[in-house]
């Protein structure tokens, strides 16, 4: 019975929120597009596509929307090229996300192809192994005292959940477990 209350609260509390959105957009669309927008970049940057989307999702016209974003490209607040910058070294610094994952979750933002091209073109090679031998070498310190067989599955596995491909992990796989140099 709360479950039921609690999902028709909510839808209730969605219709309130769309009925009001509406009505704020009939009174000046393009200020209400404007604040949703600005209100969404507070956070954190986010691509074209993604405040477009959202902008739909508000209730506002895609003309409108498209005005709004030319409007905040012009002031310098949104820029595709940028966020995507900021994206990737975020998702490396922090998550030690591959060349090929962070292109993949551009794409699934919206993100221009050449804009992501460009984006992982400038990630060195040589940082991103160092980055993928450290994430292992770290992994296999805390495996180490498991069968080998089993701590190359799990570095392998970790490695691969964050998009390294199999050439580079098994070149750092000979480098930690069989103390191969490069």
């Amino acid at each position: 019975m709360k479950l039921l209350q609690k999902l028709i609260s909510k839808s209730t509390k969605k219709a309130e929120r769309e009925g009001r959105d509406l009505a704020l957009a009939g009174d000046d669309p393009y200020s209400f597009a404007q604040t949703v927008a600005l209100h969404a970049l507070a956070p954190r940057a986010r691509s074209r596509a993604e405040l477009h989307a959202l902008l739909l999702k508000r209730g506002v016209e895609d003309e409108m929307a498209a005005t709004v974003l030319d409007n905040l490209e012009l002031q310098g607040l949104l820029n595709d090229l940028e966020f995507a910058q900021i994206w990737s070294d975020s998702r490396q610094r922090q998550k030690k996300l591959s060349k090929r994952v962070i292109a993949q979750e551009l794409r699934h933002k919206g993100v221009a192809q050449d804009i992501i091209d460009e984006t992982v073109d400038g990630i060195d090679d040589d940082a991103e192994y160092q980055m993928a031998f450290d994430l292992a070498e770290k992994k296999y310190r805390s495996v180490s005292h498991l069968d080998p067989d089993v701590a190359y599955r799990r570095i392998d596995s970790l490695l691969a959940r964050k998009g390294f491909g199999h050439g580079m992990v098994s070149r750092i796989m000979r480098q930690l477990i069989d103390g191969v140099p490069d």
